[in-house]
């Protein structure tokens, strides 16, 4: 364990040595995301604008649901980042230099490309739950901060799963990017109330893409909304399940694979 929160440490020195060489750069990507999570908030205020409520939720619960949305996909972004994976390590051959390291492959996948600006996504999360919060007069209990730490934790479990299941059929095909551009898109549905969907979406985003836990379900528990209370209670089961099958099928593809050009 000490061994792997060592390279923790190195990985983020060394990207912050290499990074803040070109601190423009690093500041201009941190603007673009505040940018980006900010056009998707003013999209939900201008919703409330023709409408009281969307389905059967207010404007303020909607708001805490997305600032929940933000913090674990701040965490997601910041250590997970599988995006070019088979053009990089696939197609040009860089796995085979990890696989000469003794540390285990995709945890020096996740640190290679590590993404610390994206942390600042959930900071801003946490303060949108804040302000939304307590425009709705919730009284934070004891179990607040433990609760959303492990709620957080298991949703970035469950986007770390889905994603490294995706990612591992870059073993068995040649597509650079597959279908992860399409899932970036339709991780999104787990930002809204699943109420607004109908049954068949409800189910996919519930137990085949389980998006609905990284945002509303978790997200109800600290609305107190006791009509979504179990489910979002399965919340760590669902991500334990999900990273165990994202783990089975990376070591699959792994042992699958033959070098550069296999």
């Amino acid at each position: 364990m000490m061994y792997y929160l060592g390279l923790i440490s190195e990985y983020l020195k060394n990207y912050m040595k290499s990074r803040l060489t070109y601190r423009a750069d690093f500041w201009v990507e941190v603007i673009s995301d505040l940018l980006f999570q900010a056009t998707n908030l003013i999209f939900i205020l201008v919703i409330f604008m023709h409408t009281d409520s969307l389905g059967g939720w207010s404007e303020n619960e909607v708001v805490f649901v997305y600032g929940f949305f933000m913090v674990p996909y701040g965490l997601f972004t910041c250590f997970v980042n599988l995006w070019n994976f088979s053009e990089r390590y696939i197609v040009k051959g860089e796995l085979d230099r990890v696989m000469t390291r003794p540390a285990y492959n995709l945890f020096q996948i996740f640190l290679e490309n590590v993404d610390p600006p994206a942390l600042v996504g959930s900071v801003i999360g946490l303060i949108i739950m804040g302000i939304s919060g307590a425009q709705m007069d919730l009284h934070m209990a004891w179990w607040f901060i433990p609760v959303l730490i492990v709620m957080s934790l298991s949703a970035v479990a469950i986007y770390t799963g889905i994603y490294t299941i995706l990612t591992s059929i870059s073993f068995f095909s040649d597509a650079p990017t597959g279908i992860i551009p399409l899932m970036y898109n339709i991780q999104g549905y787990g930002r809204y109330p699943i109420t607004i969907y109908n049954r068949a979406i409800q189910v996919v985003l519930t137990w085949i893409l389980p998006f609905a836990f990284v945002g509303v379900y978790p997200a109800s528990l600290f609305l107190q909304r006791e009509d979504m209370r179990q489910m979002a209670l399965l919340t760590p089961v669902m991500g334990a399940v999900f990273l165990t099958l994202g783990l089975l099928a990376w070591n699959w593809g792994i042992r699958r694979y033959r070098g550069a050009g296999s």
